[in-house]
């Protein structure tokens, strides 16, 4: 099986996974998945989120998604337990399909490392 093709298996099952425990079945998308994510790295997992505060956890998830490739580092939780993460490594220019392709790649390693799929 081609790389690709394994990407797109696997990004299937997290979506359905996600999908069908955390949207009554309606289909998760990307945004949706990073949020999640976020809501599970900040561990406040029954709290009620304002916009800014849903903003904020969505770049937690994308800093946590991409620490592993190098572009960020944790640094610290604040005193409400929100997670801080540093840049290391500015994040080459990207086309919105190539950013798509990147954060799949990352989700599906985070929920491979969190052993949801295999």
């Amino acid at each position: 099986m081609s790389r690709d093709e394994q990407l797109k298996q696997r990004w299937e099952s997290v979506v359905t996974i996600l999908s069908n425990k955390f949207a009554d079945g309606e289909t998760l998308d990307l945004e949706g998945i990073i949020y999640l994510i976020g809501v599970q790295e900040l561990g406040k997992i029954h709290a009620t989120f304002k916009k800014d505060e849903k903003v904020n956890l969505m770049h937690i998830a994308i800093c946590r998604l991409l620490e592993p490739y190098g572009y960020y580092e944790f640094e610290y939780f604040d005193n409400d337990g929100w997670p801080h993460y540093k840049v290391k490594e500015e994040l080459p220019p990207l086309k919105a399909g190539e950013q798509a392709v990147l954060m799949k790649e990352a989700i599906v390693g985070y929920f491979l490392e969190k052993e949801l799929i295999d």
